[in-house]
């Protein structure tokens, strides 16, 4: 592992996906996950990734990622689905805020869709996320 931990490829993520990330995981999000999108698409450079086990959790996710980047200074430009918590979309620009209900997840499959899309390594031991290239 301390390999990988020293790739020459390794970059840190911007500090308003950490942010998110954080917040989410304080939350107890499951799955969750952070795709590089760079590579693969034009409108965003990451997909943030979780879910909920209900939809009282799916919202309280989505707060915590709002409040925490909203305390950062960091406003979202758009909010989508926070109504019926089956899927909160929220737009970043630079990236996006994908929280589901774990059904809505399943049906939806964005993991599969952006297939070519890299997956980001979470698990370091100094709590950084950063992306191997």
């Amino acid at each position: 592992m301390a390999k990988r931990e020293k790739s020459k490829g390794a970059i840190p993520l911007p500090q308003q996906v950490e942010r998110a990330v954080r917040a989410a995981e304080d939350k107890k999000a499951a799955d969750l996950i952070v795709l590089d999108l760079r590579k693969a698409a034009g409108f965003t450079d990451f997909f943030v990734i979780a879910s909920g086990a209900n939809a009282r959790q799916v919202r309280a996710i989505a707060d915590a990622v709002i409040e925490a980047l909203d305390a950062a200074g960091t406003r979202s430009a758009h909010v989508e689905g926070y109504d019926r918590c089956e899927w909160v979309l929220v737009d970043y620009f630079d990236f996006i805020l994908h929280v589901f209900a774990p059904e809505t997840r399943l049906f939806y499959g964005l993991e599969r869709l952006w297939g070519s899309a890299e997956r980001v390594d979470r698990a370091r031991h100094d709590g950084s996320t950063k992306v191997h290239r």
